[in-house]
C-alpha cells in the first residue's frame, strides 16, 4: 500500500508541475514580451520616412512598449498568484 501511495503522490506532483507549465498566462506573457521586444526594437531603429508614414508618432516604440509592459503584468501575474490545482477528489 505504501508503494501505490508514493506512485499516486509523485503522479499528482507531475500533474501539478504540467498545470504550471502548460498556464495560459505564461504563454500569453511571453508571446507579448518576446514581441514587445521586437517591435520596440523596430521603433528605435525607425527612419524619418517611417515616422513620416505615421505624422511623426513612432507607433512602433509605443506600441512595443505596451506589448512588453502586458506581457510583464502576464509574467508577474504569475509569479504574485500561481496556478494551485484543485484536490484530488476520492477514488471510486
Amino acid at each position: 500500500m505504501s508503494e501505490l501511495h508514493h506512485e499516486v503522490s509523485e503522479l499528482e506532483r507531475k500533474s501539478a508541475t504540467a498545470a504550471r507549465l502548460f498556464d495560459i498566462r505564461r504563454i500569453i506573457g511571453g508571446l507579448f514580451a518576446v514581441y514587445g521586444v521586437i517591435v520596440t526594437i523596430a521603433g528605435v531603429t525607425a527612419s524619418d520616412a517611417d515616422l513620416e508614414k505615421a505624422q511623426g508618432i513612432n507607433i512602433n516604440l509605443w506600441t512595443g512598449l505596451a506589448m512588453l509592459a502586458l506581457g510583464v503584468f502576464f509574467l508577474v501575474w504569475l509569479k504574485l498568484r500561481p496556478l494551485i490545482p484543485p484536490p484530488a477528489g476520492p477514488a471510486e
